[in-house]
């Protein structure tokens, strides 16, 4: 076939097509019938389909108005209406004309815009500032009396502390029954109490999504029970003491325009026919106020996400009983009332609806647990927001995803799409009738002319009028937590997944942390004599040029090396490829994945110290979801910060790295590979209004016993945009990220510059800061010997970086740990020391101090006494002896274990060409990778969930398939790392064989 003349015939689309014909599923027999319709570009959906609403027009459903359709009968093409680059996703819908109508259309979340019928009365209060609606509501209350303003809302108005004080709420509105503050900006717990203890007559307290509130804190809750006694809701949760007022509110009884209070009646319970008490984090049931008497017309009842955990399921059961008018009720199964669907039915004669199914129906299947009726998550329409906005949160539930390669390269970043409305209307069944797969139509044969599609079939029999409907995880089951993905889309029950998020937490609160004995040191310089040379085989071009010192001398033979410093892995087979012993020294210790592996780091200091406070909540969701979501839930049920970010396990350069408060999208960015997610820091220090971190260098000399040191003077990189959490600004890198190394502008700042500027703008001495980073990192390494005392290996010498933030309180948080850093900026710029006694520290010594540190133990006599005794020294003392440097880094490789190049949709590993090999994780944990490039057809394996095949760049393969949730993935950096050689040849005499000691060994 001509590349030319395109393809012109199905043998051509089949010669082409190969693997991704295979890799979407879609049934041999329609092969030719696909080819047919791509070459005619025939999109005759509409003559078999039609799109109806459903849901109140909030979702759409696809119906077949065709009379029959066989299965496996037809192949449908469907167009993509919009395909994107996440990053790109807010830009495009704010400058693409039409785009953003189109989608929000697509997507149900434009249907309160076309009326005017929707305009509220609230939009008044939008535009009024906090000050502004209190004196219209004091007026009132000047103007009716005093019980005329009994409800007040102030959401979303940046009140912060000292405004909540001057507005003086308590003498204007002693009567207060309910009090909204959600959304604002309170951050001192104290002011909030002393305002909010002065309402003596308050039921109802929302302050909801303010700074102030934070996991495990149980002050300013506890305060405000004990100082507002008849409190009976308290953000969104029943209070120990519920009663009438909060049952009446959840009734719909109760609102702005009718508070209720002390006056309501008796009796008013019992028109209450209806009663959702979902997620109310109620523990028990049993009282005075939700009993048979006060509702006796009482027909549905929503029991869902609370933990009733004071009562048992036999007196709960009993219970209800006595409620005999209950038809329709909706709990957790398994849950507070049991396990199993059919003795709640049977215990319950009354119900004809458990969980919105049928109990007739339930006990002839003689299901014992019905979830059925998950609620669909329907895309919320807030007034005031901009229809980008809504279209940027309801599109989890639409995107599809898949990623481009060719034999040179893969995509670091995945592609993600919408179907056009009629894929889009395609909604999900556990025995779905059709099934839809992306598919890459190349019609002159390459890449380049690639059209997306997504090609739609049925898979069972379908009848005129039946609903189409596809698995949206098909393939997935529950050994890659399939119930705990269906949240992406569903309404899952809450109550579950908090249970296993305490359970979890419990767990990690519970450890307890001994550090290795102080040990004395057992590394020796590698030098016995002045005369004597060290070899050096090196593939980093700044070790080349910059290792002047004469002990080192640089090599091309990696077998006649003393020192084998390079940036790829050395492991048996390529020591055996190149002829490396085990008597040579190599920059690298065994299983150290345990560290520059993002979700094996976290693993590793949860497994020593739990959850401590320098490690933001992190949770693989290869393994950790249901966790995860529970955490999620926990937050949103007590009104506190939901922001998320997502790092791929062991990418650099924050490559396909998210920050989301999404629930929907952290489920669904795990399509695009394996990730964590961590709780991200929505208030760290700013530096001049924006964010930043740190950049440390860690020397290892031994992990058994743990010999390291660390340099006091460090990397700051600045991100270049005032600080933001605008949601908008999610999508702005030089917001939200730090490293311009590779995109954006990049500021260099010396570190003496920053630190003087820093201390005057926040007040602070940077050695205080400095200290508790010295005891964060060195707690680290204590963890990776204590977890992983496999890591020891008297032959191994390493360089690590370690990436820092602070938060508003200045306490340092770790983020990653890197292999093998790039140390150009080290290098390139002398650096003033800011510790210690100062001075200027060449950056063309830089190897020199390295490699000293590492192989010839440079320290003095004295200078060792000293730092074995430091525990005993005064802070002072301290401060005076420490003189470091610190440096940029890059990012360490890893790899899988047994990982196919290609997947399927469902996980299942194609048939690899001979050229196509797999990445194997030897048994001593470290990855596999080789030198010398190797040469593949690099064709495109598509699948719905994302996992493409690879392209092999330098010898270097990964997976981006999420299986197995063991694997560890490996890279294949954009510019690779092919090995050099360098000139034979020694060093050249430094200026002086005596220098000074720039790495100090961190102590307790």
């Amino acid at each position: 076939m001509s590349a030319a003349a395109g393809i012109g015939s199905y043998e051509d689309f089949v010669k082409v097509h190969g693997v991704l014909l295979v890799a979407s599923g879609l049934p041999q027999s329609l092969h030719q019938k696909l080819f047919q319709k791509l070459t005619a570009e025939a999109f005759d959906g509409g003559n078999f389909f039609q799109v109806e609403p459903v849901e109140d027009g909030r979702q759409r459903r696809l119906v077949l108005t065709a009379d029959f359709l066989a299965k496996d009968s037809d192949v449908f093409l469907v167009d993509h209406a919009w395909t994107f680059r996440l990053a790109d996703a807010y830009e495009q819908l704010q400058e693409v004309p039409g785009l953003v109508e189109r989608m929000a259309s697509l997507m149900c979340v434009d249907a309160d815009l076309n009326s005017d019928a929707e305009e509220t009365g609230d939009e008044n209060d939008a535009k009024l500032s906090a000050a502004e609606i209190v004196e219209r509501e004091f007026c009132k209350v000047k103007e009716e009396g005093i019980h005329s303003v009994r409800w007040l809302e102030l959401e979303d108005l940046e009140i912060d502390d000292a405004m909540l004080v001057s507005l003086d709420l308590p003498s204007k509105f002693p009567h207060l029954i309910a009090l909204s503050l959600r959304g604002n900006k309170l951050n001192n717990s104290e002011t909030v109490v002393k305002v909010v203890a002065q309402f003596k007559s308050l039921r109802a307290l929302w302050l909801n999504y303010n700074p102030m509130l934070k996991i495990g804190d149980n002050y300013l809750e506890d305060a405000i029970l004990l100082n507002c006694p008849e409190l009976e809701i308290y953000n969104s949760r029943f209070t120990p003491k519920y009663g009438k007022w909060a049952l009446g509110f959840c009734g719909g009884l109760y609102e702005k325009d009718n508070p209720g209070g002390s006056h309501e009646s008796d009796h008013l319970l019992q028109s209450v026919t209806s009663l959702d008490l979902s997620n109310r984090s109620i523990r028990n049931l049993i009282t005075k106020a939700f009993s048979p008497s006060e509702l006796p017309n009482l027909s549905y009842l929503n029991l869902r996400g609370n933990p009733l955990n004071e009562n048992s399921s036999g007196e709960l059961l009993k219970y209800l009983r006595g409620f005999i008018n209950l038809t329709a009720l909706e709990v957790d199964i398994p849950g507070p009332l049991g396990d199993n669907a059919v003795d709640i039915i049977e215990a319950l004669p009354t119900l004809s609806l458990l969980n919105g199914l049928s109990t007739s129906k339930i006990l002839e299947s003689e299901k014992s647990i019905v979830d059925s009726m998950l609620k669909p998550r329907l895309p919320e329409l807030n007034a005031g927001e901009s229809l980008t906005d809504r279209v940027i949160s309801a599109m989890w539930l639409y995107l599809m995803t898949y990623r481009l390669a060719d034999e040179e390269k893969i995509d670091e970043t995945s592609v993600w799409y919408v179907m056009d409305e009629l894929g889009s209307a395609l909604r999900h069944s556990d025995e779905a009738n059709f099934r839809v797969s992306p598919f890459l139509y190349m019609p002159d044969g390459k890449l380049e002319s690639a059209v997306s599609y997504s090609i739609l079939w049925p898979t069972k029999n379908v009848q005129r009028g039946d609903e189409c409907t596809r698995d949206y995880l098909f393939g997935i089951g529950e050994d890659r937590q399939r119930s705990a993905r269906l949240t992406a889309w569903f309404h899952t029950p809450q109550n579950y997944f908090i249970r296993e998020y305490e359970k979890y937490s419990m767990k990690l609160q519970s450890k307890k942390f001994s550090p290795p004995p102080v040990m004395p040191s057992v590394t020796n310089s590698l030098l016995h004599n002045d005369e004597s040379v060290l070899h050096v085989y090196t593939d980093i071009p700044q070790v080349e040029e910059l290792l002047t010192r004469p002990e080192f001398v640089i090599t091309t033979e990696p077998k006649k090396a003393d020192i084998v410093w390079t940036s790829v892995q050395v492991d048996e087979e390529m020591k055996k490829e190149v002829g490396l012993n085990d008597q040579q020294y190599v920059n690298q210790f065994p299983f150290e994945a345990c560290l520059v592996m993002k979700h094996h780091l976290a693993e590793t200091v949860q497994k020593a110290h739990g959850a401590p406070k320098w490690l933001q909540p992190t949770y693989n969701l290869e393994t950790h979801l249901t966790q995860l979501v529970g955490d999620y839930y926990t937050r949103e049920r007590d009104g506190v910060d939901n922001l998320w970010i997502l790092k791929p396990w062991n990418m650099a350069r924050t490559i396909d790295t998210t920050v989301t408060q999404n629930l929907s999208a952290i489920i669904r960015l795990m399509e695009t590979g394996p990730k964590i997610c961590q709780k991200y820091i929505e208030h760290p220090a700013l530096f001049r209004g924006r964010k930043f971190d740190l950049r440390y260098i860690v020397l290892v000399r031994s992990m058994r016993p743990l010999e390291i040191f660390l340099t006091d003077i460090f990397w700051v990189r600045l991100a270049n945009n005032t600080y933001s959490l605008e949601k908008h600004s999610f999508f702005e890198y030089e917001t939200h990220f730090t490293v311009m190394n590779y995109r954006g502008r990049l500021n260099h700042m010396h570190t003496a510059e920053f630190v003087k500027e820093f201390e005057q703008e926040h007040q602070v001495k940077w050695m205080d800061i400095h200290l508790r980073i010295k005891q964060m990192i060195r707690s680290v390494f204590e963890s990776a010997a204590t977890v992983h005392p496999e890591m020891h290996s008297p032959m191994s010498r390493a360089m690590y970086g370690v990436d820092v933030m602070l938060d508003c309180h200045y306490q340092p948080k770790l983020l990653e740990i890197t292999y093998c850093p790039d140390c150009t900026r080290a290098c390139k710029y002398d650096t003033e020391a800011v510790t210690g006694g100062g001075g200027i520290i060449k950056g063309s010594d830089f190897y020199n101090y390295v490699f000293g540190c590492l192989f010839l133990n440079e320290t003095t006599h004295n200078t060792l006494k000293k730092i074995k005794i430091d525990k005993l020294k005064t802070k002072h003392q301290l401060r005076e002896q420490y003189k470091r440097r610190v440096f940029n880094l890059s990012k360490r490789e890893v790899g899988p274990k047994e990982v196919p190049l290609v997947h399927c949709d469902d996980g299942r590993p194609l048939p690899s060409p001979k050229h196509m090999p797999t990445a194997r994780l030897p048994e001593s944990g470290r990855p596999r990778r080789r030198l010398h490039k190797q040469k593949g057809d690099g064709r495109v394996a598509p699948t719905e969930t994302g996992d493409l095949a690879v392209a092999r760049r330098f010898g270097r393969r990964r997976s981006l398939s999420p299986r197995p949730p063991s694997s560890d993935l490996w890279k294949a950096e954009a510019g690779g790392r092919k090995r050099r050689r360098w000139p034979e040849g020694g060093a050249t005499e430094s200026e002086s064989r005596r220098r000074r000691l720039l790495f100090f060994k961190i102590m307790k």
